[in-house]
Parts: structure tokens; C-alpha cells; sequence
């Protein structure tokens, strides 16, 4: 699950995003992530199409259908409280690219107010997922699923943190602690392609401080590799399974920093193409043909 908000002029984290995993780092099977889904894997692969096309509704209904099948598997609850997060982040309308680029609208966007109902349920999802992670993890501490979902949840929660609720600190330990974890599950599993992604948004975006900055980040444990966090991006963008949409929009972001719009729109064109519904990603491929 899981869209970084950055500023083209300012440092993140005084004036955008972090991400998650969900995003958020956000996702998955009872076996490892890899671009071949098992049957099981289908069914969150359609919820997760859903939810990047923006049809909630249906992305939540197919969640919960798979947590009823696979009620010991965390991954259903983390990928449900994707689902709730990105529903608020488009009611807000923080998934606007133009927000990138419009200080008076950042400014705007800090200031909302998170709709109770949906928190209520997101942060229930995020319980839940929790729960049935660290128990599998009490009895099983290399489990993959279950390292994969609390990286989910810790990016998922950064997200709610930095982008709805303005609280950037809390957002940084969540970001860290995300990062940590996937780091033990890819240690377990290289090929578990989703979990580079909370490894390159910590770093890419730490990495666009400045250098006292990330020379006091990095006192705190954190990483600030900005090339390391976008080689981690394209790993998932490329061979990642239900976080390659989001990591190409993360890539979307980082070129228009970088002012190349032609590798914007070709990601962009993709993602058009792969879920037409989504009037974002139309609304900004048609100003960059513009």
C-alpha cells in the first residue's frame, strides 16, 4: 500500500511525506512474494488492483473476503488497512501530483482532518494485523508473512502520520522500524521483491536532506543513501508484485524532481494503462503531454 508526498525545492519531512509501505510497503501470500501469484495470491492481487483504481469499496470487500479464508494470516488486516489509508488519502486529495509543486496547497493538505469512522477502522485493521503477526512471530521468528506485515503496518502508520495527521517525527520512527524489518526479511529472502520498497523510501527521501542533516539522521540508526534508495525503488517497481504500482509512482515523483519528464510520462503511461480508473494518473500524463 502505500504515495510519498515530496516538494520539488524542500527537504523531506518539513514539507512532505513518508511513505509506507505501505506501503503502503502494502500486500500478500502465505508464500514468497515473486511476479508467479498462487491462487491465494490472486485474490489480494485484485484488491490491491482495486484500491490503486481507486474503487475502494471493492478493494475492501475483497480483503475481508480473504482474511475470512485465512483468518491466522496478518496479511488480509494489513492490506485492508491499505486499503482504508488510500481512501483517505483521496478524499483529502493528498494523491495529487499537483501537490507536489504548490506550496499553498502542501500547506492545505497539513491542515486536514482525518474522517473519525475511517481511522477508527484503519487503526482496527492495523491492530489486528499486529496481533496475528507477533504471534506467529512468538512461535515462528523467521516467518515471512509475518516480518512482511509489521513492516506493512509500521509503513502504513508513517504514512497516516506524516501525511494526514502533520506528525513527522512519529512518521521518521515508523519509517525506521519499517525499513529494519524488511531488512531481516530480505536477509531471509531475497527474492520477497515488495520489501526493497521500505529500504529505498527511507533512504531516497533521508537522502534529499541536507548533509548536516543526514549526518544527524544517521546518529539515529536512520539510512540516507539517496542512489541506494532508488535502486531499492526500481527493484520493486521492476519484479515487485503488488507494491510495483506504488513504486512507480514513487520513480514518477523522483523524476519530476529531477525535471525529466520523459521517463515520467512513460511510467505514467503505464500506470494510466494498468488502472484506467484512476483519474489521477490520467489528469497528470495528460499535463505532461501538454
Amino acid at each position: 500500500m502505500f504515495y510519498v508526498h515530496i516538494h520539488r525545492k524542500n527537504s523531506l519531512l518539513n514539507k512532505n511525506a513518508v511513505f509506507a509501505f505501505g506501503l503502503l510497503s502494502l500486500l500478500l501470500v502465505s508464500t514468497r512474494f515473486g511476479n508467479a501469484a498462487s491462487p491465494e495470491a490472486a485474490s489480494l492481487e485484485t484488491g490491491f488492483h482495486q484500491m490503486y483504481n481507486l474503487d475502494f469499496s471493492a478493494a475492501h470487500k475483497t480483503f475481508q473476503e480473504w482474511e475470512d479464508l485465512h483468518p491466522d494470516d496478518p496479511l488480509g488486516a494489513a492490506s485492508n488497512a491499505a486499503a482504508y489509508l488510500f481512501a483517505e488519502f483521496e478524499r483529502l486529495h493528498i494523491l495529487e501530483f499537483d501537490l507536489f509543486t504548490d506550496n499553498g496547497r502542501i500547506e492545505d493538505a497539513e491542515k486536514k482532518i482525518a474522517d473519525p469512522a475511517n481511522k477508527a477502522a484503519f487503526e482496527s485493521e492495523l491492530a489486528k494485523a499486529d496481533q496475528l503477526a507477533d504471534k506467529t512471530l512468538s512461535q515462528s521468528s523467521e516467518d515471512r508473512n509475518a516480518l512482511f506485515a509489521k513492516s506493512l503496518t509500521d509503513g502504513l502508520r508513517g504514512n497516516f502520520a506524516a501525511l494526514v495527521e502533520d506528525r513527522k517525527h512519529d512518521a521518521l520512527g515508523y519509517l525506521k522500524s519499517s525499513r529494519m524489518t524488511a531488512e531481516k526479511l530480505i536477509a531471509l529472502d531475497p527474492a520477497y521483491y515488495d520489501a526493497y520498497l521500505a529500504i529505498g523510501i527511507e533512504n531516497y527521501l533521508l537522502g534529499l536532506r541536507s548533509a548536516p542533516s543526514r549526518w544527524v539522521l544517521r546518529l539515529t540508526g536512520a539510512e540516507t543513501n539517496k542512489e541506494k534508495g532508488l535502486a531499492n525503488i526500481k527493484m520493486t517497481a521492476e519484479k515487485g508484485c503488488y507494491l510495483a504500482p506504488y513504486a512507480r509512482v514513487l520513480l514518477v515523483i523522483a523524476s519530476l524532481r529531477d525535471r525529466d519528464r520523459n521517463t515520467a510520462r512513460k511510467l505514467l503511461s503505464q500506470l494510466a494503462h494498468d488502472f484506467p480508473k484512476n483519474h489521477l494518473y490520467q489528469m497528470e500524463l495528460a499535463r505532461l503531454r501538454s
